[in-house]
């Protein structure tokens, strides 16, 4: 079943708490499809009334916030072992390529690469504890991330639901041209194939030959 079926059967209460759980255990560290659950969630939102997007946008933004936080403070006391024994249990996203990469733009960019990483998957998932094993100050890291966080997961929301509002307008607009267009084509045909029968029907007489006369 598609993500946003799913989100589609249960409350809106559950669609909100869900949300934020999934985005805060990816924030964490946790390799989850937190974007794909926002994305579904917020195009959810656009066609379903009971989904307020504003709500969605804030547990979006809470999970990310805290996510971040929690893996900052895990990252800050785990240290480089617990980047090791990550690497052990998810190798695809934290082998030492992938770790070497993102610690080269955190030594590079700062507070910006946790600002900026909320936006890139790999550097999303790194971002929280990666801080903290750098043990970068935390008055910055908070910043990055709470500002991060706020304009990728409300941006995100506002963007994806009023995209699905002009979708759905716009798909209703041209379920009715699409009718108004199939009758149109509809009577054309049938009076293309009227036309044809009629010369079907007329063309036998007129190649009929006439009688030949008697001979005297």
């Amino acid at each position: 079943m598609h993500v946003q079926e799913w989100l589609d059967t249960v409350p809106a209460a559950a669609v909100y708490a869900v949300v934020g759980l999934v985005i805060g255990l990816e924030s964490l560290g946790i390799p989850l499809p937190g974007e794909i659950v926002l994305v579904s969630a917020a195009l959810l939102s656009s066609q379903h009334g009971g989904v307020n997007p504003v709500i969605l946008g804030a547990c979006a933004s809470a999970g990310a916030v805290i996510g971040d936080s929690i893996g900052y403070a895990i990252g800050r006391k785990g240290g480089r072992p617990l980047l090791a024994w990550l690497g052990r249990k998810f190798p695809r996203h934290f082998s030492e390529g992938h770790v070497a990469t993102a610690e080269r733009s955190f030594q590079k960019w700062g507070m910006w690469a946790v600002f900026f990483g909320r936006f890139v998957a790999l550097l999303r998932i790194f971002a929280g504890p990666l801080a903290g094993v750098l043990r970068m100050p935390y008055w910055k890291f908070l910043i990055a991330n709470v500002l991060g966080g706020i304009i990728w997961a409300g941006g995100t929301t506002a963007v994806i639901y009023y995209v699905g509002v002009v979708a759905e307008s716009w798909l209703k607009r041209f379920s009715w041209l699409g009718l108004v267009a199939a009758v149109l084509i509809g009577v054309a045909s049938m009076l293309v194939v009227k036309r044809k029968a009629k010369q079907a029907q007329t063309a036998p007489q007129e190649a009929e030959p006439e009688p030949v006369a008697a001979a005297e």
